[in-house]
């Protein structure tokens, strides 16, 4: 159940208004009518955030569906990087944002940063699904996709062109590689690791949820089982260092948590098993000291 904040004074609803939406035109479109009715009705939905910072909960999930749609929509589709995008744009983004959500603690900061991925995701997608795919077929190329009829046509041929130059390519080719090589792939939805904690809290009270056990948690199907050979060879590692460490075993030491025994040492400007934007110290501050 989403908490609101009105005009007048926080309240909490005690029903909810479901809107049906069958002209949805891309993922995420489907939350813009009741965005635009809350807004109306001057509703704030009032975004919630886990101990370490993470946004969790409906409203953040909604908050990050309009985000979206927002990025799709208002942000010209060129062959450029978020910061050569003009600060107007991204102010009306995050207005927008304000005008529709309680943000809390993320801020301004995070809101755009979350429309800065959600933009090149975007731009990722049209590439690899409705570009590449068809480099000769001209004819499919000349027009936007259906679903994203919203893209204007000189944007578009022109994006197309970029993606096509040789360059562009090479380079596309050199990153399929990278990801190809990438070991541990999670299976998680747009939730991520915060919505997967919140989750695991509801459902297993009074139980520590540290990072090995949402990085393994996150590499199971929806039947609890892990496909990857190499990634059930690692749950299994975790699983027997936990059992270690809760017999005494094993001592756990701030960064040096069962997760990086498992896995080795993090790498600079990552921290696996949490998701992005969330720093050691807010992470290796809640790990206790195991004798």
């Amino acid at each position: 159940k989403m908490k609101f904040a009105s005009s007048s004074a926080e309240t909490e609803p005690t029903s909810q208004t479901t809107i049906s939406d069958d002209s949805k035109t891309g993922r995420g479109m489907s939350t813009m009518p009741r965005v635009v009715k809350r807004k109306l009705q001057k509703l704030r939905p009032i975004v919630e955030y886990n101990k370490r910072g993470k946004g969790i909960g409906q409203a953040h999930s909604e908050m990050q569906s309009y985000i979206g749609v927002l990025a799709r929509s208002r942000v010209p589709l060129v062959d450029k990087k978020w910061s050569q995008i003009p600060k107007d744009i991204k102010e009306q983004i995050w207005e927008a944002v304000d005008m529709a959500f309680v943000v809390g603690q993320g801020g301004k900061k995070s809101v755009l940063s979350s429309a800065a991925k959600k933009w090149k995701d975007f731009k990722s997608t049209l590439t690899r699904h409705y570009i590449l795919p068809y480099t000769n077929d001209k004819e499919k190329l000349s027009q936007p996709p259906e679903i994203y009829k919203f893209i204007e046509k000189a944007q578009w041929d022109a994006f197309v062109a970029s993606r096509l130059f040789k360059d562009f390519e090479s380079v596309h080719s050199q990153h399929a590689q990278i990801r190809e090589k990438l070991e541990y792939n999670h299976r998680l939805s747009r939730k991520g690791y915060a919505g997967l904690e919140d989750q695991l809290e509801e459902t297993m009270p009074g139980v520590e949820i540290d990072r090995s056990t949402l990085w393994k948690r996150a590499r199971q199907d929806k039947h609890g089982n892990i496909p990857d050979p190499k990634v059930a060879e690692k749950a299994k590692l975790i699983d027997e260092l936990q059992k270690q460490v809760s017999e005494g075993k094993v001592r756990v030491d701030g960064s040096k948590d069962v997760l990086t025994m498992a896995l080795g040492p993090e790498h600079p400007g990552r921290l696996r098993g949490v998701g992005a934007g969330i720093s050691p110290k807010a992470v290796f501050q809640f790990t206790q000291t195991t004798e």
